[in-house]
């Protein structure tokens, strides 16, 4: 199978930002009209969307589907139309909310079922695609270019859509929708297209293996596990801040819901430049140790923690400390924590058992998808225990951030472990055996 070159990654890319331009309008754009046009509970668009993070858990499902047929090209094809057939009827409950509220929600939570199915199915055979023909040497630059390709399709959505939605009316709504699900679809059809190449052969043709055991086979990996383990508690640090960091900025520091909204871009800014610095170095220096995905996942997980600290403090020393240079710093050291993570998991995902790539793969989308659904419930859900306990807000976010902090570094221990493990097992499976020494010796002694 032939490697794919910058191009190839680039029009892979391209279903990211398919991905991404039809996420953004169903977790943004319907959550502020479900809240603020319809004057419905904040509660009701989080359920929602923390639902179709619930229905990501069938990842491995998804994953383990490709494995068997050989081809992940009907996977991503498939899960971006039943994406965007989710988000054009995600759309239309929220229209039909306005006039039966009981009947939009039922149509609400199906839509987000298939919104699930959808990026479960098409993210996950979208990166097992590139960890099977990009080479290793590129990994860290693939995982920056998908990624900052995801995030332009979460922008360009966004203000597009912004722009023909006012003024406000349900037909506007379902005409945006229904053209960007539209463009969404041929854009990631155009991309895939002949890029896979010819069918892999297909998991045991002669002995199928059914999906449990296929699942446990790849728990069974050392590797295969620790990096579960690992993707589920770094993820859970990542998203626990979402949800917080702007109250934080409003009860320490005074600032006002645009003033907290810019320091979220500050962010967004942070991380893409922490992605595309650890990518330019991981793949400059490929082959030495600055270049290593496992030296700047830890580094990234680290430097996040530490982030997280010195937010902590200011919040001590709030309203004087530099909140800005804290926030971008926090971003800059996610990026470079984010970029090494999925590169490591393109790595990994050909070691162990072989066509279990995409079952691989899945397990540890799915640890991610629930991390992220709870990550941001946890975190503001512990902000109003320690704030009810404490009487005192901004000591809430500190304690809460410093458990964050935490987290990261746990997460950067076990990154740590991941490396020693692989290596011990590298040392050992280049070290003769006993047995290959004992028969060296008695054909020695044979000989003498």
């Amino acid at each position: 199978m032939r490697d794919i070159g910058w191009l190839g990654i680039v029009r892979l890319g391209l279903i990211q930002t398919a991905l991404g331009a039809i996420v953004v309008l169903t977790t943004s754009t319907l959550n502020r009209i479900m809240v603020v046009e319809l004057a419905l509970p904040a509660v009701l668009p989080g359920a929602l969307v923390g639902f179709h993070y619930a229905v990501q858990m069938l990842r491995p499902r998804w994953g383990y589907g490709s494995d068997r047929g050989g081809r992940h090209t009907p996977w991503i094809i498939g899960g971006i139309a039943t994406l965007a057939l989710g988000g054009f009827l995600a759309a239309l409950a929220t229209a039909w909310m306005a006039s039966s509220l009981t009947a939009g929600l039922s149509l609400a939570v199906f839509a987000f079922l298939l919104i699930g199915i959808g990026v479960g199915a098409a993210g996950t055979n979208l990166l097992v695609l590139l960890s099977k023909r990009v080479p290793k040497a590129r990994l860290p630059a693939a995982a920056t270019i998908v990624w900052v390709m995801m995030i332009v399709g979460f922008i360009v959505t966004a203000g597009t859509a912004g722009h023909f939605l006012d003024p406000y009316s349900s037909e506007r709504l379902l005409a945006v929708t229904g053209s960007v699900s539209i463009i969404a679809v041929v854009l990631a059809c155009l991309a895939i297209w002949r890029i896979e190449g010819e069918p892999q052969q297909a998991m045991e043709q002669s002995a199928p293996v059914n999906f449990r055991k296929a699942l446990g086979e790849v728990w069974s990996e050392p590797d295969a596990r620790h990096f579960t383990i690992f993707v589920f508690v770094s993820m859970l640090a990542y998203s626990a801040q979402d949800l917080i960091l702007e109250p934080f900025a409003g009860v320490g520091f005074g600032m006002t819901p645009g003033e907290s909204t810019k320091l979220a871009g500050l962010q967004h800014t942070g991380v893409l430049i922490g992605m595309i610095a650890v990518a330019v170095i991981a793949t400059r220096l490929s082959g030495h140790w600055l270049g290593s995905l496992r030296l700047w996942t830890v580094i990234g997980c680290v430097a996040s923690g530490g982030a997280l600290f010195a937010l902590a403090v200011g919040g001590l020393f709030a309203p004087h400390w530099p909140l800005k240079a804290s926030v971008v710093a926090l971003g800059f050291a996610n990026g470079a924590f984010a970029v090494a993570a999925i590169g490591s998991m393109m790595a990994l995902a050909g070691r162990g058992k072989a066509r279990r790539e995409g079952t691989r793969m899945g397990l540890w989308g799915a640890a991610q998808a629930i991390a992220f659904g709870s990550g941001g419930f946890i975190g503001a859900l512990g902000v109003d225990v320690v704030r009810m306990l404490t009487g005192t807000p901004i000591l809430a976010y500190v304690i809460i951030f410093a458990c964050e902090g935490l987290v990261f570094l746990l997460a950067g221990w076990l990154a740590y472990r991941i490396g020693q493990q692989q290596a011990a097992r590298r040392e050992l499976s280049n070290a003769p055996s006993l047995l290959a020494i004992g028969e060296n010796l008695v054909s020695s002694e044979g000989k003498a």
